[in-house]
C-alpha cells in the first residue's frame, strides 16, 4: 500500500469519530513518527510504497484511533510551545489554549522583571508543559511546580530532564498546602469542568484522560480556585500576580470569587476561539 491510499483509508475508517480533515491531521502525525516524514514531504510523496512493518505500525495506530484513543497518547508525546512532551494516561493532553496562559506570562515577567529573574510557583503540574516551558523560555526565573499525583510528577520530571530545565517538583495537594515561601507569579490550570459538562466532551478525551485532573463536582465548582486563592493571598509577593487558566462558563463566578477575596487588577482575557479561558490578578 502506496502513503496516499493509506492516509485515504484512515479518512474512510475515523469518519464516525472525525471529519475528513481531522483523519487526514491525524495520519500525518502518525506518519510523521513511523515513516519520519515532515507532513511537506508526506504530500509530496503520496505514491510512495510503504514496508509491510511500517503499514502495520500505522494500522495498529489507525486501530487505537478507531476505540477513542487520542493520538498524542497512542504516539506517547504531544506538542506544545515548539517543544515535545512525553504523555501518557496520567496526564492531561496539553491544550493550544493553555500556550496563550504562557505566552501571557512569559510577556508580563519580559517586561517586569529584571533578567526575567521572577519567582514563579505552578500548581497542578500534569505533563508539565507550564513550569517547563516557562523555564525554558525565562531561564533566570526560579519555577517550582507541586501535583497531588506521583504519577503525574513523574512524567514531569522525565519532561524537565528530556528537554533540558531545571524545575522544583513537589508532590502536594493543594487543599491542604501550606508553604512559607514567597512568589512573584502563582499559576495554575486546576480540574475545573463540571460533571453537568461531560456531554458535551469527547469521548476519547472521557475514557483517557485522568479524570482527577479535569473533573470538580457541581455543587463547588470553584473548589480548587478558591484554595489557590487563599494560598496566593498568603504566599505572592507585595505586587505579586495569580494566573488561571478558567472555565468559560464561570468567568463572571471567578471574577467575583477573587474580588471578594481582595485581589485588584483583575483582567479577563479570551482565547483564540474568542472563549473566556485565562484571568489574570494581582494582590
Amino acid at each position: 500500500m502506496n502513503i496516499g491510499a493509506l492516509e485515504e483509508h484512515y479518512k474512510s475508517e475515523l469518519v464516525p469519530l472525525y471529519d475528513r480533515e481531522e483523519a487526514k491531521s491525524l495520519f500525518s502525525l502518525a506518519a510523521e513518527q513511523v515513516l519520519l516524514l515532515s507532513p511537506g514531504k508526506l504530500m509530496m510523496q503520496k505514491d510512495t510504497e510503504i514496508s509491510f512493518i511500517n503499514e502495520q505500525k500505522l494500522l495498529s495506530i489507525l486501530n487505537d484511533l478507531q476505540i477513542g484513543k487520542p493520538i498524542q497518547h497512542i504516539l506517547e508525546e504531544a506538542h506544545f510551545y515548539g517543544l515535545v512532551f512525553k504523555v501518557n494516561e496520567h496526564v492531561l493532553i496539553p491544550r493550544p489554549e493553555t500556550e496563550e496562559l504562557v505566552e501571557w506570562i512569559i510577556s508580563v515577567c519580559s517586561s517586569q522583571f529584571t533578567v526575567n529573574e521572577a519567582k514563579i510557583l505552578d500548581i497542578g503540574t500534569g505533563s508539565g508543559c507550564i513550569p517547563i516551558t516557562l523555564k525554558k523560555h525565562l531561564p533566570n526565573a526560579e519555577v517550582s511546580t507541586l501535583d497531588v499525583s506521583g504519577e503525574a510528577i513523574a512524567v514531569a520530571k522525565h519532561n524537565a530532564q528530556q528537554i533540558g530545565v531545571e524545575v522544583d517538583f513537589l508532590e502536594a495537594d493543594i487543599l491542604t498546602f501550606q508553604s512559607k515561601d514567597k512568589f512573584d507569579i502563582i499559576v495554575s490550570n486546576p480540574p475545573y469542568i463540571r460533571y453537568l459538562e461531560k456531554l458535551e466532551m469527547h469521548t476519547n478525551v472521557l475514557l483517557h484522560e485522568p479524570h482527577l485532573a479535569l473533573f470538580v463536582s457541581d455543587e463547588n465548582p470553584l473548589l480548587f480556585y478558591k484554595a489557590i486563592a487563599d494560598f496566593a493571598k498568603t504566599n505572592l509577593k507585595p505586587k505579586g500576580q495569580l494566573f488561571f487558566e478558567i472555565n468559560e462558563y464561570l468567568d463572571k463566578e471567578t471574577i467575583e470569587m477573587l474580588d471578594d477575596k481582595g485581589f485588584i487588577n483583575i483582567d479577563l482575557r479570551k482565547d483564540m476561539q474568542g472563549k473566556d479561558r485565562m484571568v489574570r490578578a494581582e494582590i
